[in-house]
């Protein structure tokens, strides 16, 4: 890059600041655009001002006039204005992923990149410790811990990939040693548009990819897999030569060994993934296949999971009050995340709510139906999921609790304690974002947690 010219770059936040310490810790002349203007703004203004980084604040509807690239916030949809001014005026936009790329030094560690609708963060955590338990110095990063555009010059010898749909729709030239697509299913419709163009997007991570690894369960993920010769399927079924899959109680690889057509490799037995639920054994095969593909061999992969520590409000155990088991998902931001929960336990109190961000409900609760004995509902969008009950569930018993302050979920797990019966599950698994009533998924598991945890303290009370 030419230090001549300017670089502005989108943003405060922690991928923002990333990109500003990079570019100049390389010397370039850096401007940051920054809509607000708080405290921790303008901690960060002054931190960045050291480095010879110039922030501007305000709603700054186009970059300034001698811009030759603007690093874009991964969530900022390519409708907002200051990308579309960029565009118009001809200017690069990308994001702090590919400004990564871009940026790593000759020799830097190679990348093994997933993607994916649900599961990324499990799936990266567990390829980080099987290949840690190989005796590599891996980094788990991209949408997880640290910047990417920091871990490139990092002491890390490979590194393991999280990616956003937002982080690749301004990425261009990744070419990681293995790519993964886990699944696709409807979410973010309101930033990408359309079904077709969130799939896309999540497709261009096997556009230049060494190794293309796909979910053979997952339609649109075989779809996007589709043009890649030699690519590798993971199945949840007995898997066929090139893939890696369950064979009774066991995780197989018939992909990464001598004879595909004849033979396969033991990985791991199903009792050694954590939590134990189709899903996570998906996960567990993904992060397998990456690492088989990195020369990992098969006890540091089962090692690996033995050494894997599940992420907080991801099918979390709470607590036993009463014979009911209280399940923490909030996690489950979409419709198939949710799925894949309620499809662990056999007979659910479901507490469902948020913001479905334009995805529909209505297969979610009709392949749930079975398992329902009630649902208790929260949130803006919990009319949508009451509707799809009436539908596909009408037997169901349905509370709503409304309300838009932080304690409405101690109301929440009480009326679901009413409705639960020994040996059920009450499981948050909400099928929608948080940002109705929480700041965040981590902390509307924290108040469900919290809650359950004051029912166990006074369960009499909770029901008066």
């Amino acid at each position: 890059m030419d230090a001549q010219v300017m670089i502005t770059v989108a943003g405060l936040g922690v991928s923002g600041q990333a990109a500003a310490r990079a570019l100049a810790g390389r010397g370039e002349r850096v401007v940051v655009l920054e809509a607000k203007d708080g405290e921790r703004q303008r901690a960060a203004a002054a931190e960045l001002a050291g480095l010879g980084v110039e922030v501007r604040f305000g709603p700054d509807a186009k970059p300034p006039a001698d811009t030759t690239l603007l690093v874009t916030s991964p969530g900022w949809p390519p409708s907002h204005p200051l990308l579309t001014a960029a565009a118009e005026a001809g200017v690069a936009v990308i994001g702090e992923v590919e400004l990564a790329w871009r940026l790593r030094p000759a020799g830097a560690a190679p990348w093994l990149a997933l993607t994916g609708t649900d599961g990324k963060t499990t799936v990266v955590r567990m390829l980080a410790a099987m290949l840690t338990a190989a005796g590599h110095k891996a980094l788990a990063v991209g949408n997880i811990g640290t910047p990417i555009v920091e871990a490139v010059s990092g002491p890390g010898d490979v590194l393991a990939v999280e990616l956003s749909s937002f982080q690749l729709h301004w990425s261009n030239s990744l070419a990681p040693h293995t790519a993964a697509v886990l699944n696709v299913a409807p979410d973010h419709l309101d930033w990408h548009g359309s079904l077709d163009e969130y799939a896309r997007v999540k497709g261009k991570v096997f556009e230049r990819a060494g190794t293309v690894v796909y979910n053979a369960d997952d339609e649109i993920a075989t779809r996007l897999a589709e043009p890649y010769a030699g690519a590798v399927g993971f199945t949840l079924r007995v898997p066929r030569p090139g893939q890696l899959g369950v064979v009774e109680d066991l995780l197989v690889d018939r992909a990464f060994v001598a004879d595909p057509a004849d033979n396969a490799e033991e990985l791991a037995e199903l009792s050694d993934v954590r939590p134990f639920a189709p899903h996570n054994v998906a996960n567990a095969l993904a992060a397998a296949a990456l690492a088989r593909s990195y020369g990992v061999p098969v006890a540091a992969v089962r090692q690996g999971l033995a050494d894997f520590v599940p992420d907080p409000h991801r099918m979390e155990f709470v607590a036993t009050v009463g014979e009911v088991s209280y399940v923490n998902d909030s996690k489950a931001t979409n419709a198939h995340a949710a799925g894949a929960s309620l499809a662990a336990y056999p007979s659910i109190v479901w507490v469902a709510g948020g913001l479905l961000k334009g995805a529909d409900v209505d297969d979610l609760v009709r392949r749930a139906a079975p398992r329902l004995r009630a649902a208790v509902l929260l949130g803006a969008d919990r009319e949508r999921i009451r509707t799809a009950l009436a539908r596909h569930a009408a037997n169901v018993p349905v509370v709503e609790v409304p309300g838009q302050d932080t304690g409405v979920m101690d109301r929440v797990v009480t009326e679901a304690a009413g409705l639960a019966a020994p040996g059920d599950t009450v499981l948050l698994a909400p099928a929608g974002a948080s940002q109705d009533i929480f700041d965040n998924y981590g902390a509307r598991g924290e108040a469900f947690a919290r809650a359950v945890h004051r029912l166990a303290a006074d369960p009499a009370g909770a029901q008066e």
